[in-house]
């Protein structure tokens, strides 16, 4: 077991094993560095679904309990109108009557603004809701915020990954490191097998 301290940063950063606790290890860390060595984890399979409430492309709110007692695919991209973005949106808009038919409520979350957001619906045509997460709370409590790399250079973005959420608010499915292409269809098929 690892037991996690956070001290202020001019403490500097220690290990040490204690006869006290059975030799279990205690890690100090500092203040500083507490965000980038903590973090969250993505919401299990069956566990309740974080609740949020964000607002839209037209800058109307939605909360996740507005959603209750229905199907919820809670899909998470990186960046309005980007390739692999785009071509996630645009599949899911393809396959759109097919959601609709399965009733399952599609809601797309960025950082990006609600302005953004209702340039990317309208150049697409998406027919579905994209919710705008700029300061970065769902996608944190999601756990699907944190450092990537790309071209040899690290930073910190969201990760696509979807949740597929069940009628009761529980997470049905899981879907990490998605293909934008194949997305919308992988999750049909799911939706065809959990009803």
């Amino acid at each position: 077991m690892v037991i996690t301290i956070v001290i202020p940063a001019q403490a500097g950063i220690c290990a040490f094993y204690s006869p006290l606790i059975d030799l279990q290890r205690i890690v100090i860390i500092t203040k500083k560095e507490e965000k980038s060595n903590i973090k969250i984890m993505i919401p299990k399979l069956h566990a309740t679904a974080p609740l949020f409430a964000l607002p839209d492309q037209d800058g109307k709110e939605h909360s996740l309990a507005d959603y209750a007692g229905k199907w919820v695919l809670l899909y998470f991209y990186p960046k309005d109108d980007t390739p692999g973005c785009t071509k996630e949106a645009c599949t899911i808009r393809d396959s759109f009557p097919n959601f609709k038919k399965l009733k399952i409520a599609v809601l797309g979350v960025s950082v990006d603004s609600v302005k953004s957001h209702k340039k990317f619906e309208e150049k697409y045509k998406l027919p579905f809701t994209l919710l705008s997460d700029d300061e970065k709370e769902v996608v944190k409590a999601y756990g699907v915020w944190g450092k990537k790399k790309f071209m040899g250079h690290v930073y910190e973005g969201t990760s696509r990954t979807s949740f597929l959420i069940d009628p009761k608010g529980k997470i049905a499915k899981v879907y990490k490191d998605v293909n934008p292409v194949s997305h919308a269809e992988e999750v049909l098929a799911d939706m065809k097998k959990l009803k």
